[in-house]
C-alpha cells in the first residue's frame, strides 16, 4: 500500500480519481492500493522564540541575536486534526512507502518534508513531480516517479529560505522596535519591497515641474513640432519668424519597415502584471484565479518562472493550438510556429503557463468571470506566441524653417500577423491602436501616412512648402507615475539586476510564487495603501511605511542584496554554494546591524509615544488591563 501525500484537498482528490482511490474515509480517500491524504497548506511551521527559552518571551535588545542551534518545528495550532490523520497513516503496518504529491516546487518540497520528518517517518518515498492536473499528466507522473534524493538540493534551498526569513523577521523586528518604542515589522522581501515604493513617492513629492514650450505648424496638412524651448518668449520669436519665412523646406522624408516579434508565453510574473494592466486584478487574485484553473484542470502548473515549452512538447502544442483556436471560433488559417517556444534549456522546473486540452471541452458558463479572463489571456498567450511576426511601418518627416528644424513621425501596424488572434480572443487593444504625432488634437491637420497615400510627391525631400498656422504650445514636465502591481511586479523582478553579471540565472526579489503574498503583506499591516479607480489603482505608502524606511538601514532595505541573497538560494539548490554558509552570511549580517546601527535622530517625531489608558480593576482577577 502506498499513501498519497498532496498539498491539499482538491488536489487529492483529483489525483484519487485517476489512480483509483475512490472510498471516502476520515482525512483521506483509500482504493486500488493506495491511500491519498493532503496537507492544508504549511502543517508544520519553525517555532516561536520563547520556545529556545522563555526570556524571549519578552522583546529586549539586549536578548539579540536569536540563533537557534538546531531550529526547532511545531504543528500549527489550526492543522493538528490533519497531521495527526498523516501521521497515522504514516505509522500504518500496510503502508510500505510514501509518494510525495505536493506541489512539484520549493515550497511544495518543504510542505512535505517538515510533515515527513515532524512525524519521525522512515519510510521510503518517491516524488510525483507534474506540470499539469490533466488525467493524461497524472497517469504519467505515477508511471515515472522521481527517486527522493533527487530533490534533497531543493528542500535544503526550501529550508535555507525559511530560516533565512525567520532570522531576519525576527531579529529585525525585535531589534528595530525596542530601538523605536513600537513593533516595526520587518522583512528579508518585504522591506526593500516596501523601500521601493516609498522612493518613488520621494520622488513624485519632491518633483519640481517644469514649463517648456514648443512650436507646432502645419506643412502640407502635416502637423511638425520644434524642439523644447525653456522660455516663451524663444518660442513666440520663432512663431514671428515663422510667419516672416512663409515657407519650409522638407530635409528628410524615411519610411521603415521593422517586425515586431510574438511575445514569450507568460510566467506567472508577465500573467499577473498583464492582468493588473487589461483587468485591475491583484497579484495574489491572478494568482488565485490560476490556481483554481489549474486544480480544474484547465491550464498548467501556475508557479513558473519560465517563459519556454520542452523540445519535446512540439507535437502536443501544434495540436493544443489547433484545438484552441476552434475553441474561440477563430475560422481563418493559424500559423503555428512551435520552434518559437521551444527551449528546454531555459525550462527548469516547470514550462510556460498554457492551457490544456481540457478547456476545449470546457463550459464557460460554469467558469467564474475572473477565471474566464485568465483564461483568455493565457490562451490569446499561446496562440500569439506562435503566430507571425507583426510588421510595422514607421514614418518621419523633417522639415526647416526658420533657421529650426521641425519633425514629425506616424506609425501604423501594416501587418498585424499574431495581433489577429490576440484581438479575437481579447478585443482591441489602446496599445495596437496606431500611433501618429503628425496629427493635431483638433483635428485639423492629416497624417503622414495619409499625404502620402494621397500624393507622395508633397512629401519629397528639397521641396519647399507653405508654413501654416504656427502656435505656441505651452507644457510641463512631470514626474514619474506611482507603482501599480504591474510595474512593482516588473520593478521586483528586475531588482539589483544592473549589478549582477549577465550569467546570473534568477534576479530580483522573491520568487513568482512568493511576489504577490508580500504585496498583500504590505497592504495587510498597514505599509501600503491601493488607491485610484477600479482598475487602475496605485501603491501608495502609508505614513507608517514611509517612517519605517526613513530609519531602515541600506542592508535591510536594500533591493540588491535581497536578490543576491534570491540568486544563492538557486545556487544552493544546486549544490554550488553550502546551505551553512549561506546562513552564516545572514548571521553575520544580523550580528553587523545589531552592534552597528546608530538610532535616526528625531525619530522621536516618527514614532509618537504610544497612549494607553488604564481600565478599572477586574473583581475576579484583580488585575489592571491595559489598551493602547
Amino acid at each position: 500500500m502506498k499513501l498519497v501525500i498532496a498539498e491539499k484537498p482538491s488536489v487529492a482528490q483529483s489525483l484519487a480519481k485517476v489512480i483509483g482511490a475512490n472510498q471516502k474515509k476520515d482525512g483521506y480517500l483509500e482504493g486500488n492500493g493506495y491511500i491519498v491524504s493532503w496537507c492544508v497548506g504549511h502543517l508544520i511551521e519553525l517555532a516561536n522564540p520563547e520556545h529556545y527559552d522563555e526570556k524571549y518571551k519578552k522583546w529586549r535588545k539586549e536578548d539579540l541575536p536569536i540563533f537557534p542551534a538546531p531550529f526547532s518545528y511545531q504543528v500549527t495550532a489550526s492543522t493538528k486534526k490533519q497531521y495527526q490523520v498523516l501521521k497515522d497513516l504514516m505509522k500504518r503496518p500496510d503502508i510500505d512507502g510514501l509518494i510525495e504529491a505536493t506541489d512539484a516546487g520549493r515550497e511544495g518540497e518543504l510542505i512535505f518534508r517538515l510533515v515527513y520528518n515532524q512525524a519521525g517517518c522512515k519510510k521510503p518515498f518517491e516524488r510525483l513531480w507534474i506540470s499539469s492536473m490533466e488525467d493524461k499528466a497524472i497517469k504519467e507522473g505515477f508511471a515515472n516517479l522521481k527517486p527522493s534524493a533527487d530533490y534533497d538540493d531543493l528542500y535544503e534551498a526550501a529550508l535555507c529560505r525559511e530560516r533565512a526569513d525567520w532570522l531576519v523577521g525576527i531579529n529585525a523586528t525585535r531589534f528595530f522596535s525596542t530601538v523605536y518604542g513600537q513593533t516595526l515589522n520587518v522583512g528579508r522581501v518585504m522591506t526593500p519591497t516596501l523601500a521601493m515604493i516609498v522612493e518613488r513617492e520621494a520622488e513624485i513629492k519632491g518633483f519640481k515641474p517644469e514649463n517648456f514650450y514648443t512650436v507646432q505648424m502645419l506643412v502640407s496638412g502635416v502637423a511638425v513640432t520644434s524642439k523644447r524651448f525653456k522660455h516663451k518668449q524663444e518660442a513666440d520669436e520663432l512663431v514671428e519668424k515663422i510667419n516672416a519665412a512663409d515657407k519650409a523646406r522638407i530635409t528628410k522624408v524615411e519610411t521603415a519597415t521593422k517586425q515586431e516579434k510574438p511575445p514569450l508565453l507568460y510566467d506567472l510574473t508577465s500573467l499577473q502584471r498583464d492582468a493588473n494592466k487589461y483587468y485591475g486584478f491583484t497579484a495574489q487574485q491572478t494568482l488565485d484565479y490560476t490556481q483554481s484553473l489549474y486544480e480544474k484542470k484547465l491550464v498548467t502548473y501556475p508557479r513558473t518562472d519560465s517563459r519556454y515549452l520542452t523540445d519535446d512538447m512540439d507535437d502536443s502544442t501544434a495540436r493544443l493550438c489547433c484545438l484552441m483556436k476552434e475553441k474561440y471560433g477563430y475560422t481563418k488559417m493559424v500559423p503555428v510556429h512551435t520552434k518559437q517556444v521551444l527551449n528546454s534549456s531555459k525550462v527548469s522546473d516547470h514550462h510556460a503557463i498554457i492551457p490544456t486540452e481540457n478547456v476545449s471541452d470546457a463550459d464557460y458558463s460554469e467558469i467564474p468571470s475572473g477565471e474566464q479572463k485568465i483564461l483568455g489571456l493565457v490562451t490569446a498567450r499561446l496562440l500569439s506566441s506562435v503566430g507571425d511576426p507583426a510588421e510595422i511601418t514607421e514614418y518621419a518627416l523633417e522639415v526647416e524653417c526658420a533657421g529650426e528644424v521641425f519633425k514629425a513621425k506616424s506609425k501604423c501596424i501594416t501587418n498585424p500577423g499574431w495581433h489577429l488572434l490576440e484581438d479575437w480572443i481579447l478585443g482591441k487593444k489602446k496599445d495596437d491602436e496606431e500611433e501618429d504625432s503628425s496629427k493635431k488634437d483638433d483635428g485639423g491637420s492629416h497624417g503622414i501616412l495619409e499625404i502620402l497615400e494621397a500624393d507622395a510627391s508633397l512629401l519629397s525631400e528639397g521641396r519647399e512648402l507653405p508654413a501654416r498656422d504656427p502656435k505656441v504650445k505651452e507644457e510641463k514636465t512631470t514626474p514619474k507615475k506611482r507603482f501599480t502591481e504591474d510595474s512593482l511586479l516588473s520593478a521586483m523582478e528586475s531588482a539589483g539586476a544592473k549589478d549582477m553579471s549577465d550569467e546570473v540565472e534568477r534576479k530580483g526579489l522573491g520568487t513568482p510564487a512568493t511576489r504577490a503574498g508580500v504585496i498583500e503583506k504590505l497592504v495587510r499591516i498597514g505599509f501600503v495603501e491601493r488607491q485610484g479607480s477600479k482598475k487602475t489603482k496605485y501603491l501608495v505608502p502609508t505614513e507608517k511605511g514611509t517612517s519605517l524606511i526613513t530609519v531602515m538601514p541600506e542592508q535591510i532595505q536594500s533591493a540588491s542584496m535581497t536578490a543576491e541573497w534570491e540568486q544563492k538560494l538557486l545556487e544552493v539548490e544546486k549544490q554550488d554554494i553550502a546551505s551553512e554558509d549561506f546562513m552564516a552570511e545572514i548571521k553575520d549580517m544580523i550580528v553587523d546591524l545589531i552592534e552597528t546601527y546608530e538610532p535616526v535622530k528625531g525619530a522621536d517625531k516618527l514614532f509618537p509615544p504610544r497612549q494607553y489608558k488604564q481600565y478599572k480593576k477586574y473583581p475576579k482577577k484583580g488585575a489592571s488591563r491595559w489598551q493602547r
